[in-house]
């Protein structure tokens, strides 16, 4: 157990850092981020007999596989760490899929992002077991107080473009009529334009100021929708919202929703996605019903406690555990 265990994954984003922190705490992880080291050298790394374990995450057209052949070369357990609940559906991507499938089924544990994702790997599992999950979390950090505000705001914090169901959003707040003084609230950037009657754009913000803007608003919307290339893996927006105590309006495809946090009617909304006419009406619900809003905040902020990053941290270690590679207790 000197050895640590290699940890891929294409890069190193805030909101891995944290987590990433405390599993090596517990454990002893090496994190080796191949969109900065290079595909081929991580795999090579993965081999070198350094390690006691491999975690790899999908993605990168060589890091996955060369990682597998690696690990079994050393002699070490492989364990994928999953984030797909669907394949993407271009040419290219068909010709990756049976490779995936081969080893969601020859790893030795699958460590997934959630409920909705576990459903998935199982049906090419084959009833092998060692499937765990750690559920997708997002830095917690202080809860704000929500400041009083005229009219009804609801907020969009994202890419815009179509896989964000951005579109879709444009039309459901038109179709929605709300009175003068409701607001869209938009930050971020892509190719699609915020505008429209009501809409405020504020560009693409830093995410330090991202916690005030959560609290600031009545309800945060995320109506994703699935593509060729793009189904919403889960949506970190999601639980930063929920912990300052904002309501979701999200589309069901969104993995934060079918991976068990944002459920209807407890603590947001979930719409049909790519229907701007079901959006309108939820968006319609939560702004005009004040003690909706009260209570769907008051449940947000309470479920997604148990989205924490020690939560994902311990899936990770069940993961372990269950191949002979975890810090014995």
């Amino acid at each position: 157990m000197t050895r640590p265990v290699a940890l891929v994954t294409g890069e190193v984003s805030p909101y891995r850092r944290e987590p990433f922190r405390l599993l090596d705490e517990a454990e002893g992880v090496e994190v080796l981020p191949f969109r900065e080291l290079g595909e081929r050298a991580v795999a090579r790394r993965v081999g070198s007999g350094r390690y006691r374990a491999a975690i790899v995450g999908l993605g990168g057209r060589a890091v996955l596989p060369g990682a597998y052949m690696a690990a079994r070369r050393a002699g070490i357990p492989f364990v994928l760490w999953a984030s797909l609940w669907a394949h993407p559906r271009t040419p290219a991507h068909a010709l990756s899929f049976a490779p995936t499938v081969l080893l969601y089924r020859r790893a030795d544990a699958v460590v997934t992002y959630g409920r909705h994702v576990t459903s998935y790997v199982e049906r090419y599992r084959g009833g092998r077991g060692n499937v765990f999950e750690a559920p997708q979390s997002a830095p917690l950090g202080p809860v704000l107080e929500r400041p009083a505000h005229d009219g009804f705001r609801l907020l969009f914090a994202g890419r815009l473009e179509r896989e964000k169901g951005f579109d879709v959003l444009l039309d459901a707040w038109r179709r929605a009529g709300l009175a003068a003084g409701a607001e869209l609230v938009v930050a971020g950037d892509g190719p699609l334009r915020a505008e429209g009657p009501g809409v405020r754009a504020l560009g693409r913000l830093d995410r330090d100021s991202l916690p005030a803007l959560y609290a600031s608003a009545d309800a945060l919307v995320l109506p994703s929708v699935r593509t060729a290339t793009f189904l919403e893996p889960w949506g970190l927006v999601v639980n930063e919202a929920m912990r300052q105590g904002t309501p979701v309006i999200a589309s069901d495809a969104v993995g934060a929703v079918a991976g068990g946090l944002v459920r209807d009617g407890r603590n947001g909304l979930v719409a049909p996605a790519g229907d701007p006419e079901a959006l309108a009406t939820r968006i319609r619900a939560v702004a005009l019903n004040p003690e909706l809003r009260e209570q769907l905040s008051a449940r947000a902020r309470e479920d997604v406690a148990a989205f924490s990053e020690q939560a994902w941290v311990e899936g990770m270690q069940r993961a372990l555990r269950a191949v002979g590679a975890g810090v014995p207790c």
